[in-house]
Order: C-alpha cells, then structure tokens, then sequence
C-alpha cells in the first residue's frame, strides 16, 4: 500500500511539474482552464435565462465571480477529494510511520562556568595596570588622531565600581587569551568637557553633556600598548582583529561595545543605565 501511495504521489508530482514549468504545460494547462471556464459560463448562462434573468447581464458576468469556483467544486468534488488524498496520504504515512524523535533536555548546570567569569561574580576585585606615562599621550601618532586626549581623564577609582570590574576582566582576558595588553584612554569626562568635544562636530561625538555615560563613569575608551606604543588606529590589521575581538569579550561580560554602531568607535565600551542619561547629578 505504501508502494502504490509514494508511486501515485511521485506521478502526480511528475504531471504537476510538467504541467507548471514546461511551456507545452503550461499551454495545455491554460487551454484546459479555458475550456472549463467557458463551460461554466455557459451554464450559468443557461441558468440564469431559465429563471428570467437579463440575458445581457449574464452575458457580461465576470468569469470569476464566486459562484463558478462553488459550483466547479460541486460538481467534481470526487475528483478533488481523490486529489487531496493523494496529496495528503504520503505525509500521513511517513508521520505515522516515521520515527519520533525530541531534543535533549538542555542542562546548564552542566557546563563548566567560566572561571574568570565566575570570580567577577564572587566578588574578586581585580587592580587597575599601572598607569601608563604622560608623554605616551604626546606621541605625534596619538596627537594625529585623538588631539584632545591628552587632557583626559585615566583615573580608575572615578569609574563606576561594576564597570570598572568588568572593564578590568575584559583587560585581564584579552592578555591572556588573545595576547592583547589594552591602555585606558579616557574614562570619566566631565560635562565641560563633554560640550567641548560635541562642539566639533558629530566625527569626535553626537553627545553633550550627560547624554553620554563618560558622565556617569560608565563607559571608556582604550586602545592597545605594544612595543612601547600606543595603538588606536583600526587602519593597522593587528589592531583592527585586536578591536574585534575586545567587542567580543566585553559583550560577553554584559558591555555595550561601539564597534557595532553606525558611527563606529572600535575602543568605546559602556554599562548601559538608560534611567541617567540626560538627568544632572545631585
């Protein structure tokens, strides 16, 4: 019975694609909808004559008005139940017969916790590096691209002490794993400082003063030390990787990474607190 079902469908799937995508087909299949649209329109011409109706409205009936496709599937309703049978048998039979199969339950429990991971959320207080000397920040390189950072603040304690941790974990991290060693660049920024920056236009920053989360000590910027230097530019394929994968660890310790902005700023990480943005402090 299985046989005979899977042939009558594979023939039937056969007529339907020779009918649908081979010009012969399709002609044969427009041809035949015509000729059975003609001979509905007949009968519902005759019909409607035989009751009085205006022979001239009849004549000008659409030949899609909704009664035609009722009284089709009237009258050939054996032919279209035959039809959906064949249609619908197949996939009746491979569900009735088919093995049934779910997933897995899921147990978190079970995987091993990330072991830096799991120390942030003990409570381990990690230290800030040491910080770097001023005239790092003079470098005609450093001057070139951020001319305003010599002025800015790298002073870890006015950080939020949530994202400082996190911030700091993403450092430990990205030595560790990717030999990557990061720089703070600028954390805190004062609201005057803020405005002093947006005036410059949207390619420095779109935010003023308590619009951004430098006000709240919540986000930083940073780049990397290597050699002796430090490297800001995502120009530098070394540092373009380094930046991707900096997105990729601070997002996964709940960081808001501006490497995925339309204004992308590659060193830019934040804790998101949507209540302060726009309210003055005190």
């Amino acid at each position: 019975m299985l046989i005979f079902v899977a042939l009558l469908y594979f023939s039937l799937a056969c007529t339907l694609s020779w009918l649908i995508f081979f010009p012969s087909g399709r002609a044969l299949l427009i041809d035949l909808v015509e000729r059975i649209g003609a001979a509905i329109e007949r009968r519902v011409d005759t019909w409607q004559r035989a009751r009085a109706f205006a022979a001239e409205s009849a004549a000008r009936a659409s030949p899609t008005t909704p009664l035609r496709p009722l009284k089709f599937a009237r009258r050939h309703a054996l032919a279209l139940g035959a039809g959906a049978c064949a249609l619908l048998l197949p996939a009746l039979a491979a569900l009735m017969l088919g093995e049934h199969r779910t997933l897995e339950p899921y147990d978190g429990a079970s995987l091993p916790p990330d072991p830096q991971v799991a120390a942030l959320l003990r409570g381990e207080q990690l230290a800030p590096p040491q910080a770097l000397p001023p005239l790092v920040f003079r470098a005609v390189e450093v001057v070139q691209l951020r001319p305003l950072l010599v002025d800015a603040s790298r002073n870890w304690d006015l950080l939020n002490i949530e994202f400082s941790q996190r911030l700091l974990l993403t450092f430990k991290i990205m030595k560790e794993r990717h030999g990557y060693e990061m720089a703070l660049l600028e954390g805190y920024r004062s609201p005057m400082r803020q405005d002093e920056l947006a005036k410059l236009g949207s390619g420095v920053t779109n935010a003023r003063a308590f619009q951004s989360y430098h006000q709240f000590g919540l986000a930083a910027d940073c780049a990397f030390w290597r050699d002796g230097r430090l490297i800001i530019s995502e120009k530098d394929p070394w540092a373009l990787q380094g930046y991707r994968l900096y997105g990729e660890v601070a997002e996964s310790l709940g960081l808001t990474w501006g490497g995925r902005w339309t204004m992308m700023d590659f060193g830019h990480t934040e804790l998101r607190q949507r209540a302060l943005l726009g309210k003055t402090p005190g």
